[in-house]
């Protein structure tokens, strides 16, 4: 019999980040977010522990993609080896300038606006399946299906 180490985890996290913009994409206030997307992209696509991340449209991002049908929230999905490799990332001096600045781009809502879950290693999720463990999270709070840096749950069989 072979461990699964030897080949690998069996599951890898998943996660959704969606912001509604303050702006058009096009905007002058949003043209230092807009061209911030494609180095911080690169800089998330090198970074230890990324997977994949979804790309959709024209530009190599997923500034096309949609959920909850509304125009004016960019989503951003990704999977990544576990919490650490992401966490890790999301603080790198390469995504921490985007971060400081989202005030300026988005707007403050009081509702969760990211959600991680394990999916099995080799996923790639969906928007639809990524929308369904957002509102989760929302309707029920962390929990093993969806949750957040603050309060991760362990892979399932971990």
């Amino acid at each position: 019999m072979t461990s699964t180490a030897a080949h690998g985890p069996a599951h890898e996290l998943a996660q959704l980040n969606i912001a509604r913009m303050l702006a058009p994409l096009d905007s002058p206030q949003l043209a230092d977010f807009a061209a911030a997307l494609e180095p911080v992209n690169a800089a998330a696509d090198k970074a230890d522990g990324f997977v994949w991340r979804l790309v959709e449209g024209a530009y190599g991002d997923a500034t096309d993609a949609r959920i909850y049908d509304d125009a004016w929230l960019l989503v951003n999905m990704s999977v990544w080896r576990d919490p650490d490799a992401l966490e890790a990332y999301v603080y790198s001096p390469e995504h921490r300038e985007v971060l400081r600045r989202r005030r300026e781009w988005f707007a403050r809502v009081a509702e969760a606006m990211t959600v991680l879950w394990w999916v099995p290693a080799g996923h790639q999720p969906t928007v639809a399946e990524a929308q369904e463990r957002l509102d989760l999270l929302r309707a029920h709070g962390p929990g093993p299906q969806a949750f957040t840096l603050r309060e991760t749950f362990p892979a399932p069989g971990a």
